[in-house]
């Protein structure tokens, strides 16, 4: 059964991070890394009070009881270690921050060691890139990252999808991103 790390950054449009999740049940052995910045974002961009049980609410809201929730703090978690086989890191929405850190090899928490252990390992890490615009520094990361082996994947629509509303929009990013990782979807219309 393969092995799927989402990281989830401190970027808008964490909900992103949380629908592909979802649509990975099934798909095999599903972990989440959820950075403090990302919790903080997600609950200002949803109006959530503050002393909610973040956790709970993310699992209730998405479905997300087939995901094992991993400390960004705790960086002996089992996604530290390239043995431990995780196929695909997906990493979205990835701050800026994060796009820093782990194209100067700084792991400082467990999402960037994990993004690490993925490009030394030679595996998968696909990066939802959310900022806009871009600058020069920021690309410059970017074309770094990709010559390393990672894709540079940021959350971006096409007109040929017939995209009508918010959720079809999230679908279709979301389809594209499980398109790069090989994981079969039906979440949006392929150009005919």
């Amino acid at each position: 059964m393969r092995k799927i790390l989402v990281g989830i950054s401190g970027a808008s449009s964490c909900e992103l991070g949380f629908l592909l999740l979802k649509h990975l049940r099934e798909k095999g052995q599903i972990y989440a890394i959820v950075s403090k910045n990302a919790k903080i974002s997600f609950t200002k961009e949803n109006s959530l009070l503050e002393n909610i049980d973040f956790l709970q609410h993310i699992k209730d809201k998405f479905e997300l009881e087939h995901v094992n929730f991993l400390d960004n703090e705790d960086i002996s978690q089992c996604v530290a270690s390239g043995s431990f086989g995780i196929e695909t890191t997906f990493i979205t929405p990835c701050s800026i921050n994060t796009l820093a850190k782990i194209t100067c090899g700084i792991n400082d928490t467990l999402l960037t060691r994990a993004a690490g252990v993925a490009l030394k390992e030679r595996k998968k890490l696909i990066l939802g890139v959310r900022e806009m615009p871009y600058s020069t520094l920021n690309l410059e990361q970017m074309v770094k990252l990709s010559s390393y082996g990672a894709i540079i994947a940021p959350p971006v629509m096409a007109s040929y999808a017939k995209i009508d509303n918010l959720e079809k929009l999230y679908e279709f990013i979301i389809g594209k991103w499980l398109d790069l990782a090989n994981i079969e979807h039906n979440l949006y219309q392929r150009w005919q």
